[in-house]
């Protein structure tokens, strides 16, 4: 995946909704619909319908992999699931293709980043789900990914 860290030279500094790592289960309701409006939206881009967002810093892990279409379908399966046990009609036809037999590494610091600016957004805008996870210390991905040794990613773009 190291390979791919020139696509950072392209990439816009702006962020939009972020593709998460951290399991969508923790995602708050405008949290997770952002997510899955955002997930639809990479997958168009990865596929060439868009004319902006194509080089987004979200897009990279995604890109550097053998088939990004089917690497981000499957991140939107997961997202899809978290959907129906949340008694949302998402509309599963939108995935392009999907597998559930491929991983994608993700470094905990890369997760324990996102955890936390998950928490800084809930303490303004869902004090209950915050309460609720403020005090996690095993923090689950996305099923997609897996855990690997690391500080946070280099296409990932850091407000602090």
């Amino acid at each position: 995946m190291h390979g791919c860290l020139t696509l950072l030279s392209n990439a816009p500094l702006f962020q939009i909704v972020r593709l998460w790592s951290i399991h969508p289960k923790y995602l708050d309701v405008h949290g997770f619909l952002g997510l899955w409006r955002e997930a639809l939206l990479a997958q168009k881009a990865l596929l060439g319908l868009t004319k902006g967002y194509t080089n987004h810093p979200q897009l990279i892990r995604f890109k550097c992999t053998t088939d990004p279409v089917l690497y981000v379908g499957s991140y939107l399966y997961y997202v899809y699931v978290e959907g129906l046990a949340r008694g949302y009609h998402l509309d599963k036809s939108k995935i392009i293709k999907y597998d559930l037999t491929i991983r994608l590494p993700v470094t905990e610091g890369q997760v324990n980043y996102e955890f936390k600016h998950l928490l800084k957004k809930l303490k303004k805008r869902d004090v209950e789900k915050y309460k609720q996870l403020k005090d996690i210390n095993k923090i689950e991905t996305n099923p997609l990914f897996y855990l690997v040794k690391g500080e946070i990613e280099n296409w990932d773009k850091i407000n602090d």
